[in-house]
């Protein structure tokens, strides 16, 4: 019987993105298991999912599971992760490895000179070049996140105003040129006239109530932030009627569910290879909305807690309401 692990240690919308690779293996390499390692902060995301066999989380160490995953011996380790932890792991099981390309390269290129060789293609399918010697291809299935059934929330624990649907958005992310400024999300909300969900982390309450407090229609608002748990905010989002978000994980978790998305692209940028990933097929619309064309984007490949330029163009200028007209939401 083989045995893989896979191995991803963050954040929440990388992990995500890592779910086409688990299912395919399992599915498509008869009677094998399916291991995975990731941090324990994590463990959430992959908790309900029914094609890992085994999942093992750590603090901070490898050595928390390392005499354990020696026991398993593995027929291959699936490194999605390719950092120096991974490097130790690997060279402490001793055992065979494929590893994900990271393009740190590219990214540096694209980043500091503004030279695009990126390749066109996701990072979905680039984590399938690690298994492509076992015959694994991407079914076209996207994205999976299961939820557990303790993480349900019912109707009538939300605002009478929002029982009858809402549009969610996704105001947090962990950077800061990575979010959408407060007054831009509250003219969004103003436009859309409807019941809003704001979903985010302990993090974005304040966030959350300064946008609030900036809306003239605020009876619409319901701020989640911080009241439920990555599952219960996930559960939101599956029963939104539409999904605005920053680049961020509940963006991934959004597209697990193959919900109609606007993204919303600050310093970071879509030809990095992180975008939505809806199924193939899919009737559900992902629109991109970003500032095109400004000489100062991409700063950074992950993001800085205030714009390196300080006028932060790439969000004060980015158009979400123009976007919502292409959704019949």
């Amino acid at each position: 019987m083989p045995r893989y692990l896979i191995v991803r240690f963050s954040s929440i919308g990388d992990i995500v993105l890592t779910t086409p690779i688990i299912r395919c293996l399992k599915q498509q390499v008869p009677g094998c298991e399916v291991h995975y390692l990731t941090k324990k902060s994590f463990a959430g995301v992959l908790a309900g999912n029914p094609y890992i066999d085994q999942l093992y989380t750590i603090d901070k160490d490898i050595d928390e599971v390392l005499p354990e995953l020696h026991r398993n011996e593995y027929d291959l380790i699936i490194d999605l992760h390719h950092n120096l932890r991974t490097m130790m792991l690997k060279h402490k099981l001793k055992t065979e490895a494929s590893s994900f390309d990271k393009l740190n390269l590219e990214k540096w290129l694209m980043v500091n000179l503004k030279i695009n060789k990126l390749p066109k293609h996701h990072i979905v399918h680039r984590y399938f070049e690690t298994v492509k010697e076992l015959n694994v291809k991407y079914d076209g299935k996207g994205l999976d996140y299961f939820i557990d059934s303790k993480d349900e929330i019912q109707t009538g624990q939300l605002p009478l105003s929002h029982q009858n649907g809402y549009v969610a958005i996704v105001i947090g992310a962990k950077h800061q040129t990575k979010i959408y400024p407060a007054t831009k999300v509250s003219e969004v909300i103003q436009y859309l006239n409807q019941p809003v969900v704001l979903i985010g982390g302990k993090e974005d309450v304040s966030p959350g109530e300064e946008i609030i407090s900036l809306s003239s229609n605020s009876d619409n608002i319901y701020n989640a932030c911080g009241k439920y748990s990555l599952g219960q905010s996930a559960f939101l989002v599956k029963n939104a009627k539409l999904v605005i978000t920053n680049d961020t994980g509940f963006m991934h978790i959004a597209a697990a569910f193959n919900k109609n998305i606007i993204s919303v692209w600050g310093n970071t940028i879509p030809e990095f290879g992180m975008t939505p990933f809806l199924p193939e097929g899919s009737s559900s619309l992902n629109i991109i909305s970003e500032v095109k064309n400004l000489n100062c984007r991409p700063c950074s490949k992950i993001g800085y807690d205030k714009c390196p330029k300080g006028h932060f163009r790439c969000m004060m200028e980015n158009d979400v309401i123009s976007q919502l007209d292409k959704l019949a939401y």
